[in-house]
């Protein structure tokens, strides 16, 4: 443990650099998931019948394992952090497009009637009823993407991405230095549980307080 904390106390520049670059390879990968998943995931829940395709299709890209992802797509992009921006935005789109799907069809229809009895337009309704009622169950999503993501991106070490994974490979390649494997293994999963505490957070602010007392 001591050689842990001296390890720290003599990189901490090197490993919060390698921080910052797996956080933003991580988020990256996400905004990009839900700037596509939530709109689409919108779309299916008015449009049913095109429902089962789309969520086949995002099904099978997350069964494919992170480090066949990778080199399928280091082909095409080759090395570097866009590769795992990609797989990264991919793996997000699954959970991010069902939470969003469910959220919707789980709002109340008779709230819906009330809100067109008041004169609301599909999109009002869509904006001042549908989405703050989902809003917990969308951003569900995103907590799982990103954990995910911050997962994916410690394997990207092995397309040349950077980030938290190359500590853990130097640790690895170098004889009898446990105490660098464990600065990246730990950095990697104290971002996972921050980023999903910090969305709880948010997740609890933008919750409806109506809602948030009827689930207890």
């Amino acid at each position: 443990m001591t050689v842990l904390f001296q390890y720290f106390s003599e990189n901490w520049r090197y490993i919060l650099i390698q921080s910052r670059t797996h956080f933003l390879i991580s988020l990256y990968g996400v905004l990009l998931a839900c700037l596509v998943a939530i709109p689409l995931g919108i779309l299916l829940a008015y449009k049913k019948k095109s429902n089962s395709l789309s969520m086949m299709i995002a099904n099978i890209l997350q069964t494919i394992p992170s480090i066949a992802m990778l080199s399928v797509l280091m082909i095409f992009f080759g090395l570097g952090s866009n590769t795992v921006i990609i797989a990264n935005f991919l793996y997000s789109l699954l959970p991010i497009l069902k939470n969003t799907y469910a959220g919707i069809t789980n709002v109340d229809p008779k709230l819906l009637d009330v809100a067109e009895g008041l004169g609301m337009t599909r999109i009002q309704r869509l904006f001042k009823v549908v989405l703050p009622l989902s809003i917990s169950i969308i951003i569900g999503g995103i907590k799982n993407a990103i954990v995910v993501a911050v997962g994916i991106t410690t394997v990207g070490t092995f397309v040349g991405s950077g980030g938290l994974g190359d500590i853990i490979t130097r640790g690895i390649n170098m004889v009898d230095a446990g105490e660098v494997v464990w600065a990246g293994a730990i950095g990697a999963a104290f971002m996972a549980v921050l980023l999903d505490i910090l969305l709880g957070f948010v997740e609890k602010k933008l919750t409806p307080k109506q809602k948030r007392v009827s689930s207890f």
